[in-house]
């Protein structure tokens, strides 16, 4: 058993993906896949130029179906679902009363059920809140965890077999596949990646992760997930008061910010390692990489008015700032 952000998560199943040539598994909050296949910067610069696959099979798989599922979770979380078309991928967040971040749902409609990956390990959690708000509504709520598996190909258009389902975006797709056929899927298909490439992919585009960018008490707009992943033109759901308080006053307390570090450390910051501006602490470290062209970079959570040409220190390395959230 797991915690993240004190909520307790199931551990993974390990992926036979991991018995490819040169996997090295994965750590916390990631473990049960692999972290690299040997040259993890290669990895990134192949997914860079379209290439590969990355195993994520540690991530929750949830599929809501019924006639009411999306009129339902419309009112339950973020994202303006009512009219979502099959095979429209979008995001969608569940919110504590307070407006905290508690779940982020990597969602997709097949005409017949909406499908959603989720962190690793939170799927039963998310499963556990929404069956208790189902009431009298045409709705059934599955973990599919341990009958499907999620893998990324940075191909940004539906697979050719048209029984694949998959998620595509701008930057890829993700196919939910069925577990049985994980490992024969590695067989077949050349360049794996693990996921040190896929997060320094991620923390290079701005995306941010629960668990990793979100603690007990981070709303939606101190990540920049406004644009992506809420509507603000839509009716009651949790959490709603917070959103909208925050978007007609402004002044969130804290701000997503990107971190260029000094190259002649070859020290990665830690996960909630401080951030400090001339020796006080200002916020903390989120996600760190090191990225195949812009060497070592990171995401961090910092007090709102830190002045944005300000050179902070990560974990004790100097590190430069790229505004997301504006100050």
């Amino acid at each position: 058993m797991l915690k993240l952000d004190g909520m307790a998560v199931t551990s993974p199943a390990v992926s036979p993906l991991l018995s490819l040539p040169g996997a090295v598994a994965a750590e916390a909050p990631d473990e049960g896949v692999a972290a690299h296949y040997g040259d993890p910067l290669r990895e990134q610069r192949r997914l860079a130029n379209g290439q590969g696959f990355v195993d994520l099979s540690h991530r929750g798989v949830v599929r809501v179906s019924g006639p009411d599922r999306l009129s339902w979770l419309h009112s339950l979380t973020t994202q303006h679902l009512t009219e979502l078309p099959p095979g429209q991928a979008t995001v969608t967040l569940v919110l504590s009363p307070h407006g905290h971040i508690e779940h982020a749902m990597y969602v997709v409609d097949d005409g017949e059920a909406l499908w959603a990956h989720v962190e690793p390990g939170t799927a039963p959690a998310l499963v556990a809140f929404l069956d208790r708000m189902r009431f009298l509504l045409r709705v059934e709520v599955e973990d599919l965890t341990d009958a499907y598996a999620v893998v990324y190909e940075p191909v940004p258009e539906p697979p050719a077999d048209p029984a694949v389902l998959a998620r595509v975006t701008d930057t890829g797709r993700e196919l939910f596949l069925p577990r049985e056929r994980l490992a024969a899927y590695g067989a077949e298909h050349a360049n794996p990646a693990g996921v040190w490439a896929y997060e320094a992919l991620r923390i290079e585009a701005h995306r941010p992760r629960v668990g990793n960018e979100t603690d007990h008490r981070t709303i939606v707009h101190e990540l920049g997930w406004i644009p992506s992943a809420v509507h603000l033109d839509k009716g009651c759901y949790r959490g709603q008061e917070t959103v909208a308080r925050v978007q007609n006053l402004g002044r969130p307390p804290r701000r997503l910010v990107f971190l260029h570090l000094d190259g002649t450390e070859e020290k990665l910051p830690a996960t909630g390692a401080p951030v400090e501006l001339e020796g006080r602490q200002i916020g903390f470290v989120t996600s760190a990489a090191r990225h195949h062209e812009l060497g070592t970079v990171a995401l961090a959570l910092v007090k709102r008015n830190t002045p944005v040409d300000a050179v902070l220190s990560a974990d004790g390395v100097p590190a430069s700032q790229d505004v997301i959230v504006p100050a």
